[in-house]
């Protein structure tokens, strides 16, 4: 693994000038207290993400959101097998396995959270599905940008966060996820998808060392 890990650094490794920040569904429907869908871990990474944006931000590299937004207009399997981005009946209860309106088309659950909100001009991906490149625009966009490199961070690490990983090592981007910039709700879970992805898609490292490399640049 120690080899493996070595391969990784190098391959992967960002560059300068070509690297965005992905930011991966940190809405209000998944953070919020009492949400249907509450990821409570994922508030913990909301300094370490927010530090990271600024970061990005200064060096004029483009930071990038992902919001999953659900349509009844668009019945997907996601409403289906996730009942609680359905809308919710006036008056019924909500809750977790209930129609609860989580990430509703047009409702506040469905916007990125005040303490990571995008500037005006920043790139912000609407998406049905899991991974933010299946039906968006979000690969035109990036390679418009020049982009080659993505320094993933957000929720859920194990459904979303991975999915859209899996996407970018498709079109052959450079993945690094940030281990403390990622979080689900299970921490057996947490650790064993950062494993699969330190093994199979991408370096997986804190924000102090992501940090450190591009106020290097």
């Amino acid at each position: 693994m120690a080899d493996r890990r070595e391969t990784f650094d190098r391959v992967l490794a960002p560059g300068p000038g070509r690297t965005a920040l992905l930011v991966v569904d940190m809405q209000r429907g998944f953070l919020d207290p009492g949400e249907a869908m509450e990821v409570p871990a994922a508030r913990q990474t909301v300094p370490v993400i927010r530090g990271l944006i600024e970061l990005f931000r200064r060096r004029r590299l483009p930071v990038v959101f992902t919001e999953f937004v659900y349509s009844p207009a668009a019945p997907l399997l996601v409403g289906e097998l996730h009942p609680e981005h359905q809308p919710a009946a006036p008056g019924a209860p909500t809750g977790f396995g209930r129609p609860s309106s989580s990430c509703l088309e047009g409702s506040p659950s469905a916007r990125t959270v005040a303490d990571l909100a995008p500037l005006p001009g920043e790139l912000v991906v609407a998406k049905r599905w899991y991974d933010g490149f299946a039906g968006t625009p979000l690969d035109g966009a990036l390679r418009a940008r020049g982009v080659t490199s993505l320094v993933v961070t957000g929720t859920m690490t194990d459904i979303c966060v991975l999915a859209t990983v899996i996407g970018a090592f498709n079109r052959e981007y450079r993945v690094t996820v940030v281990e403390d910039g990622v979080a689900t709700l299970w921490p057996e879970i947490q650790r064993a998808t950062l494993d699969i992805i330190g093994r199979a898609y991408g370096r997986v490292v804190p924000a102090k060392d992501v940090a450190g490399t591009v106020s290097a640049w």
